[in-house]
């Protein structure tokens, strides 16, 4: 059953406040990181990692043949000058390069599948304990000598504050269509991090999300906050094959370096967020953001 709501309910109690105060904090997460259990296409090994240190690893999630369709339509996409007009396309702020096309699972039947296949849905499933709805897609480029920089973030952060998600009970899945090395902008998680939540300082404007998809400021963590978290945990480069998946929790910080390699970096990213843990009004802004950064369609995936 759809459960599509623009009468967007109020806040609850907010236990992880962020843009309110002058001065950030590290706050203790108060939701569990696996809601599920045994019944999933994870090894109980495996989940007791991703409970431990934020995320997981799969080096190869889809076949070689699956690999090839996919970037196929990667590239279908990119040069697609209509599509590049769309409010949903964001393109490199020095060139005129695709960035990132989000909402890609409407727009693409082919990334559609792939959301729904058992070896990818079913893993979210898994760890959030139920069913569940994409609450954003994209595809990200970062073409090689000009892919840019995402700076340190917890996702949770802008999720919480823009979208009005209530609790950290949603995972995100990337999966590599190129191979990810140490020098092409790999994927950076502090691991274990995903166990503090950083509430960072300045008000959401309005529109915010204009400039964010290009260069974010607000609601990015302070660099003492960084230096302790990385301190306490270190820093992994997960890198890996193409057909690879990395999956997170929603609150690990994570950032990579921008490209300056011949070497594209590009993959698949999809936020799967609990039924059960439906947006509400934002927690610090004035309007939500558009539904292709944050659904307001509930519907599982079937």
């Amino acid at each position: 059953m759809t459960v599509l709501t623009t009468d967007f309910e109020q806040p609850t109690m907010d236990d992880y406040p962020t843009r309110k105060s002058t001065e950030p904090a590290l706050l203790y997460r108060k939701d569990p990181v696996v809601w599920g259990g045994d019944e999933g296409p994870i090894d109980q090994g495996t989940l007791h990692g991703f409970e431990e240190n934020g995320y997981l690893q799969d080096e190869e999630l889809i076949t070689p043949a699956e690999l090839e369709k996919y970037r196929e339509e990667l590239r279908r996409l990119s040069l697609d000058e209509e599509l590049k007009r769309d409010e949903r396309v964001v393109v490199e702020r020095k060139s005129d390069e695709v960035r990132s096309v989000f909402e890609v699972h409407t727009i693409s039947e082919v990334f559609a599948d792939l959301v729904r296949d058992p070896r990818v849905v079913g893993r979210a499933r898994q760890i959030l304990g139920s069913d569940v709805y994409v609450h954003q897609s994209r595809v990200n480029y970062k073409p090689g000598f000009t892919g840019t920089d995402f700076y340190w973030h917890s996702d949770f952060e802008t999720w919480h504050a823009e979208d009005g998600m209530p609790r950290m009970r949603a995972v995100s899945i990337s999966i590599a269509l190129t191979d990810n090395y140490p020098h092409n902008g790999a994927l950076m998680i502090m691991p274990g991090s995903h166990r503090t939540f950083v509430s960072c300082v300045g008000e959401t404007p309005e529109d915010h999300y204009r400039a964010s998809l290009k260069s974010q400021e607000i609601g990015t963590p302070d660099q003492n906050s960084l230096s302790i978290l990385a301190e306490k945990h270190g820093i992994d480069v997960l890198t890996g094959p193409a057909g690879g998946a990395i999956m997170f929790d929603s609150n690990c910080m994570h950032g990579s370096n921008g490209n300056i390699t011949p070497f594209p970096r590009s993959n698949i990213f999809i936020v799967f967020n609990s039924v059960e843990n439906t947006c509400t009004e934002p927690f610090a802004a004035s309007s939500p953001r558009p539904g292709f950064l944050g659904s307001r369609d509930f519907t599982p995936v079937k």
